[in-house]
């Protein structure tokens, strides 16, 4: 459960860092200097690095090796009947159009 807290954070996070990014607003005068911008950053990076390690821990706790394979040989079988009856289907209509039976 405190992935789903993590998670829901990093994305309001996100959303709020798209807000910011998204809306220039004319600057009249420094406000920011250097040095607090890349604190910022470096603790925006920070964030970044602990979601994405986060990311990669669940991958690898729910990671089925058995599940990957059979998906794997599913999508090679699928793709081999597509193939055989997409040609079917293009010769059918190429022997239609040239007027052929």
């Amino acid at each position: 459960m405190g992935t789903r807290y993590f998670l829901a954070l990093f994305l309001i996070l996100l959303v709020l860092g798209f807000e910011v990014q998204g809306d220039p607003v004319p600057q009249q005068e420094e406000t920011a200097s250097p040095a607090v911008l890349t604190k910022v950053q470096e603790s925006l990076l920070g964030y970044w690095n602990l979601a994405k390690a986060a990311a990669q821990k669940l991958y690898k706790k729910t990671y089925l090796p058995a599940m990957d394979e059979k998906i794997r040989d599913i999508y090679s079988k699928s793709t081999a009947a597509v193939t055989t009856y997409a040609g079917i289907f293009t010769d059918q209509v190429i022997s239609l159009l040239k007027g052929e039976h």
